[in-house]
């Protein structure tokens, strides 16, 4: 059961409408890396998992994330409203499709599925979790780069903090798993290439670091095909 409190999570402001910047928005409402997308994406994960305390916050997340949603799609309708005799809004989807939010991304790719990342294992989820945290938080920082007034730019900031507050929060819970690190999850135990670090890339000087030295890897230098 659910019950809409007709109230946004935080405040929403915007000192003048700008059509052009509200259909950069759509991206954070319906494009790939968007609120809808993570609502949907945390919501459904949440069936899968057995921890009830993971459980739980994935829907407290999932939740969250709806209320985003309903807070760019503020932003969009005040950004669009009282402008449609503009050429800024005749330039714009909007001038097509209508004032207010669309489940179309910035270019007008119409919102899908299969933009949820979900796979029921709950390892699996949280790192993918953390994938999608990064990408929102990417597009929140660039919109913030562009956006045309104070008051966006604050609700934007607010938007991106949570995006790190979900990061830290799917981290958690990897740690309390014992999986935060660890790449070796799962039920079927890898063959012995595992610890093998094959040099593939063989024009200019080869680069070496953590992730191809002892102790945790095998460094093959000139890898010899298999007969």
């Amino acid at each position: 059961m659910f019950f809409h409190k007709k109230e946004l999570m935080s405040a929403v402001t915007v000192d003048e409408a700008n059509p052009r910047f509200a259909q950069l928005l759509l991206e954070q409402f319906g494009g790939a890396t968007g609120e809808l997308t993570a609502a949907l994406q945390y919501w459904v994960q949440s069936f899968h998992c057995e921890d009830a305390g993971i459980k739980d916050m994935l829907q407290d997340i999932a939740i969250e994330e709806f209320s985003h949603l309903e807070m760019v799609g503020k932003l969009i309708e005040m950004h669009t409203k009282n402008v449609d005799q503009t050429e800024a809004y005749k330039s714009t989807l909007f001038a097509v499709r209508g004032v207010g939010p669309h489940l179309l991304d910035s270019q007008g790719q119409a919102w899908t599925g299969a933009y949820v990342n979900e796979g029921g294992d709950v390892v699996r989820d949280l790192r993918a979790n953390i994938g999608a945290e990064a990408g929102a938080r990417q597009t929140y920082e660039e919109l913030i780069k562009l956006a045309p007034d104070m008051g966006t730019k604050k609700t934007l900031q607010f938007l991106l903090t949570r995006e790190i507050s979900h990061t830290q929060m799917f981290m958690k819970a990897l740690e309390s798993l014992g999986k935060l690190t660890d790449p070796m999850f799962g039920n079927i135990s890898p063959d012995s290439t595992v610890d093998l670090y094959f040099n593939l890339s063989t024009n200019g000087k080869d680069e070496r670091g953590p992730w191809n030295s002892e102790p945790t890897f095998k460094y093959i230098a000139e890898p010899a095909p298999k007969g």
